[in-house]
């Protein structure tokens, strides 16, 4: 039982390293097309200006938006000023008053 669902899960695996590698090979190679190689230099240029998961060539007005897009999301999912919205929520389950069965009245 447990080799038939290790071996499924090992070819599940090498069939999605193979269709990785058939959608990103094309990508690493040299186009042939110039119009291809202008759109793989211009993406490859963008994605370089993107370092640190930051925006590209933000304006003001678009930094303003995405902090308004934040403080809403942070208002509406229990955030606030000084409250880590990364951070995974720690919950306090207090124990339940349990009458007993057997009391005497």
């Amino acid at each position: 039982m447990l080799t038939s669902h290790l071996l499924s899960g090992m070819r599940s695996a090498r069939t999605i390293a193979r269709r990785n590698f058939g959608i990103a090979a094309p990508a690493l190679q040299k186009a042939s097309d110039p119009v291809q190689q202008l759109f793989l230099d211009k993406l490859r240029e963008y994605k370089s200006k993107s370092v640190g998961g930051s925006l590209v060539d933000p304006t003001p007005e678009i930094n303003r938006e995405l902090q308004q897009e934040l403080d809403k999301l942070s208002s509406q999912y229990g955030g606030g000023s000084g409250v880590d919205m990364t951070k995974f929520p720690e919950f306090k389950f207090e124990e339940p008053k349990i009458d007993p069965i057997n009391s005497e009245q």
